[in-house]
């Protein structure tokens, strides 16, 4: 279960702040969401754009929940002006809003999402705990008990999403890390050439002799396999993008449960190279 990063900021002393902090939370979710869904579909990717697009419906029916018991328990909806600050923050997109498209996927999509609803469970938790009435109390554990059905109504989701997944692990390649290494050098050259006299031709040469430097590191001293690299599709490894991505988060895996503290290490350096690399790579050509 996913936990607070830190003690919530706010401290709730009425059942209108409740619900102005409960509607506003709903409110930010489904903004997120519709951000992503948008860029699913400039980045034409139809199937996970609807992913998003049924969790914004999700959070629509949240918050018109939400509205229902405010105008049931204080006798109008809810009003977030007089909230002292921002809501906290318990919804991350984790990246989704950065990341290469060619890396997304309805078991990431829902992942994101049972994360968001266990850190809001996790929310609702401390304040009927820390609430200064009865009232407030089961106002908050009611909100509670809500983020822990979502909660559970998402798992399912992502476990449905993991399955079809899995059915369709068959359509991608195994790889390598060092032979990943390679295509990645051999995309950063292809891109120099391509941008030759830009600003940062010089910036994908180098990167790309640091791909090759890891590639023959690893093909001598391998790190390990990593579950990330069993079934890769072909337009991840094709382009450059969302291969440098995947690398990352190879070596990020492999940086959390080698065996060994030197491996680790290793690990962690390589992908301190690859957020560099990753930092170039988005960048827009420079004349």
């Amino acid at each position: 279960m996913s936990r607070l990063g830190t003690e919530p900021f706010i401290r709730i002393g009425s059942l209108e702040e409740l619900f102005a902090v409960a509607a506003a939370m709903e409110r930010e979710a489904i903004e997120g969401y519709s951000e992503l869904a948008s860029r699913m579909h400039r980045e034409d990717r139809p199937a996970l754009a609807e992913v998003f697009e049924r969790l914004v419906a999700e959070e629509t029916m949240h918050l018109g929940n939400v509205e229902h018991w405010s105008h049931r328990m204080t006798g109008k909806g809810p009003d977030l002006s007089p909230l002292r600050g921002a809501p906290d923050a318990t919804f991350d997109d984790e990246g989704a809003g950065t990341v290469a498209p060619e890396l997304m996927s309805a078991y990431r999509a829902f992942s994101m999402a049972v994360r968001n609803e266990e850190r809001a469970f996790a929310f609702w938790t401390y304040v009927a705990a820390q609430s200064t009435s009865k009232e407030l109390q089961k106002a908050a554990e009611q909100m509670a008990r809500e983020e822990l059905d979502h909660v559970a109504r998402l798992r399912r989701e992502r476990r449905l999403a993991f399955h079809q997944a899995r059915a369709a692990a068959t359509d991608g390649e195994g790889w390598t890390l060092p032979a990943l290494e390679s295509r990645v050098a051999a995309l950063l050259g292809e891109t120099a050439r391509d941008e030759a006299g830009s600003g940062r031709a010089r910036d994908m040469e180098a990167l790309a002799a640091a791909a090759r430097a890891r590639a023959g590191t690893l093909t001598h001293a391998p790190l390990g396999e990593t579950r990330l690299l069993k079934s890769v599709k072909p337009e991840v490894s094709a382009r450059l993008r969302p291969a440098v991505e995947l690398l990352l988060d190879c070596y990020l895996d492999l940086g959390e449960r080698l065996p060994s503290q030197a491996g680790r290490d290793q690990a962690q350096a390589f992908a301190a190279e690859l957020l560099d690399c990753l930092s170039v790579v988005r960048e827009p050509a420079r004349p």
